[in-house]
């Protein structure tokens, strides 16, 4: 499972790295919403709500479900504009004309991410004119409750005035937290991109991914980026660009837009020290795999406790050795477990370093 991007004739020049403010403000909403993402924000997202007036939280819950559960596509204007080629505005406000000037067919689209519609990469879906589509938006939005049939009526009803809604509304948390958040990360961002261009610059694409995220591939023989997610998407930047946006408060998500139509961009969560390389999605497949067996699930108790030999595992469980083999096979191409040889004898010990971080690995590759 993987998002791809095809760059088929992408030249250099129409790759960028840039910070986005409205991108970050999207991200801080949805740290807000959900402080158990990103446990190392939550100091900072306690202190923000409390001291958020009411008013304002409780407008803030209205919009909830374009932060809470998906990312919107609105907090990536820029990708919606004519021509594939625009970029990130240097500021919130330049961002929110930005935003104005997608048309209000592209803003319901992008607003209706959070009814999990499986048309996200179709073109021309005639919200805002095919009653079927629209009773099909609905109907999906009937799942996720009340409140969002109520946006998404508002919304198809009438679209300028949530825009404007949604503008205020950004505006004011701005002036209310955003702001003072962003005057603080916008240099780490912004040196995070000078490094990334330069890395491009010198080096190549490939490298610069690398630097992204261990989750960014290039495969340069087929002018193919692969992202390595639990989802299955493919787009090409055909002849558009490549927009590559950092941010500090996104961590452990890395988020690939891919909308039919738009320009093709990535957000990657700068590095944070102290946090471990995470597995690829095949490597926690297979360490979620091995460890489902009941017999492989037995031996890991043996071999939580200490080092043993083949001989000695399949003793103790009334096994014949290469039917134990078998398994310890399986544990060692998921990475459990390690090998030593002593003497004549290879031991086999659980890697308990590995294991204790299944539950993040695992939560951090279904959130990436």
């Amino acid at each position: 499972m993987s998002v791809s991007i095809d760059i088929s004739g992408l030249p250099q020049e129409r790759i960028h790295v840039a910070p986005s403010p409205l991108s970050e403000l999207g991200m801080a909403l949805h740290a807000l919403s959900e402080p158990g993402h990103h446990p190392g924000l939550q100091g900072w997202a306690t202190a923000v709500s409390t001291r958020l007036d009411p008013r304002l939280a409780d407008r803030m819950c209205e919009a909830d479900f374009l932060w809470r559960t998906t990312f919107s596509d609105v907090f990536l204007p820029f990708a919606g504009l004519p021509g594939q080629s625009a970029l990130p505005g240097a500021t919130l406000a330049e961002e929110l004309d930005q935003l104005d000037k997608l048309t209000d067919e592209q803003f319901v689209d992008a607003a209706l991410e959070f009814t999990c519609q499986s048309t996200y990469a179709e073109p021309d879906r005639k919200l805002l004119s095919d009653p079927a589509v629209q009773r099909r938006a609905l109907d999906l939005a009937a799942a996720r409750g009340p409140h969002q049939v109520r946006f998404t009526k508002r919304l198809l009803d009438d679209p300028p005035a949530v825009r404007a809604w949604f503008r205020t509304l950004m505006e004011d948390c701005d002036e209310a937290f955003f702001a003072d958040t962003w005057a603080r990360v916008s240099h780490q961002l912004a040196a995070d991109a000078r490094h990334k261009t330069e890395l491009l610059r010198r080096k190549g694409l490939a490298e610069a991914l690398r630097a992204i995220s261990g989750a960014v591939s290039l495969d340069e023989e087929a002018q193919l980026i692969t992202v390595d997610k639990i989802s299955v998407g493919r787009t090409t930047t055909g002849s558009g660009g490549l927009v590559i946006v950092p941010t500090s408060l996104g961590w452990p998500h890395l988020w690939v837009l891919h909308r039919k139509g738009w320009q093709v961009s990535i957000t990657y969560p700068i590095s944070t020290p102290g946090l471990t390389h995470p597995p690829t999605v095949e490597q926690l497949t297979r360490r979620m795999s091995a460890l489902a067996h009941p017999v492989r699930m037995r031996l890991c108790r043996h071999l939580a406790r200490g080092a043993y030999t083949t001989s000695e595992l399949a003793d103790s469980h009334g096994m014949t050795p290469p039917e134990i083999s078998r398994h310890l096979s399986v544990l060692k191409k998921a990475g459990l477990i390690t090998t030593r040889r002593r003497g004549r004898y290879v031991q086999h010990q659980l890697d308990i370093s590995v294991v204790s971080r299944l539950g993040s690995d695992f939560i951090e590759g279904v959130l990436r």
